[in-house]
């Protein structure tokens, strides 16, 4: 994980787009990256451009990564606890 995220860091700050990656900046741009993943899917009875999907999964990914980055959290650590909180509001069956 770490590996990746400082790719990512390193891609970004090389472009000068740090200061334009404030964290409101990455949230918006997480969800335009989901509603152009979601297009994929809009129709019922769509056919997924799967190397679209995959491109936009891939944007929704780099973004929330930075904004992890800059927000100063542990990706793993934060996964983690949400899925802890989240085997207490959805027990096993």
């Amino acid at each position: 994980m770490k590996t990746i995220l400082d790719e990512i860091i390193k891609f970004r700050d090389k472009r000068g787009w740090k200061d334009h990656d404030t964290p409101s900046a990455l949230a918006k741009s997480i969800i335009i990256e989901a509603a152009e993943l979601l297009e994929n899917y809009q129709w019922p009875d769509s056919n997924p451009d799967l190397e679209n999907v995959k491109e936009e999964l891939a944007d929704v990914l780099i973004y929330s990564l930075a904004m992890v980055h800059d927000l100063g959290f542990d990706p793993e650590m934060i996964i983690r606890e949400k899925l802890e909180k989240n085997k207490i509001k959805y027990p096993e069956k």
